[in-house]
């Protein structure tokens, strides 16, 4: 029997609407976390950073992870298909092997450790946790945001990114990142971070936030435990926009000065549309009931008209009474 062909089509359809249900509505200029809202939005746009992972004498390991909270990183213009993540992803990792010694960069693993890829059913499935109010002592302590973004897939091994928004008052997000933006892959080559610059040994301070350094950091990727079947990518960013009352302070400022504006418009609305109604009123009605024509239409034709000459004689008064005052009371000398 031949199945019809808008049952195929019915069928696709209802494949894919899972897929469909669990794409990412992440909207990062409202970020919701235990019922408080964090905006952002101003951390938007391909920030990239990185951290020496190893050294295999003469080179070194480096991971550059570029990172775009708000939307899908845009493809280098001039970058292999083979080196760099493909579309839908928000966190990319790429791997560097470097030699000083003769300059050479070598690109050994392209991870796309999270983003949107639902034609493969992996979502970015983003979850948030409130600093303040989680379960964690350590994490109370602490005022921001916890963002896990998932979806990413390398050598048959599932990805994740842990991104802590801190607040930090003293810092936008943006201090010592570099944008890339869809640019060349060279800008994304290589950055050497100020926690690389330890004690020179790989650990010390490594993976921590130093002091004038730049407000985004890796801390670490890997598995989190021996035997894992999923490596972790965590990170720290600091920025005044995980202060919680950033949102707050500009909503409620925002909310006061909308109020007072809707006030004052409806107020001129009402007065205008007052006057509207009595002038067509009136003017109806003194047609109607006495056949009045011109000026005469008009309900206090008259005062209207003599409005020109009454402003001028008010001014004049006014400005009268400013420049003849003084000490003679008002009265001129013989």
């Amino acid at each position: 029997m031949r199945i019809p062909q808008n049952a195929h089509l019915q069928s696709s359809l209802l494949f894919l609407l899972p897929s469909l249900a669990t794409a990412s509505l992440l909207d990062c200029s409202n970020v919701v976390a235990d019922q408080t809202s964090f905006d952002l939005s101003p951390l938007k746009g391909e920030h990239t950073v990185a951290k020496e992972t190893g050294e295999t004498p003469p080179s070194i390991t480096n991971l550059t992870v570029t990172i775009n909270i708000c939307a899908a990183l845009k493809k280098p213009k001039d970058a292999n298909k083979e080196d760099s993540c493909p579309s839908g992803t928000r966190v990319c990792g790429i791997e560097h092997i470097i030699n000083p010694a003769d300059h050479s960069n070598t690109i050994s693993r392209v991870i796309p450790i999270a983003g949107d890829f639902i034609h493969e059913s992996r979502p970015l499935d983003d979850h948030w946790t409130r600093l303040k109010s989680s379960s964690s002592h350590a994490d109370s302590k602490k005022e921001g945001v916890r963002g896990v973004l998932h979806g990413g897939l390398y050598d048959h091994r599932k990805q994740k990114a842990i991104i802590e928004f801190l607040c930090d008052k003293s810092l936008e997000g943006t201090e010592g990142l570099e944008r890339s933006d869809g640019g060349s892959v060279e800008k994304r080559r290589r950055v050497r971070t100020t926690e690389e610059e330890g004690d020179g040994d790989g650990d010390g301070d490594d993976g921590k936030w130093v002091e004038g350094g730049p407000s985004l950091i890796i801390k670490s990727y890997g598995p989190l435990t021996d035997g894992a079947s999923e490596d972790v990518l965590r990170m720290e960013w600091r920025t005044k926009y995980a202060c919680e009352d950033m949102k707050n302070g500009d909503s409620e400022t925002n909310g006061h000065w909308g109020f007072f504006t809707w006030l004052i418009i409806m107020t001129f609305d009402s007065v205008f549309l007052g006057t509207a109604t009595y002038l067509i009123f009136g003017s109806w009605l003194n047609y109607n009931r006495y056949g009045a024509r011109g000026w005469d239409l008009l309900p206090h034709g008259d005062t209207i008209r003599d409005m020109p000459y009454l402003m001028r004689d008010w001014s004049r008064r006014v400005v009268s009474t400013v420049q003849g005052g003084g000490s003679r009371g008002g009265y001129s000398a013989v």
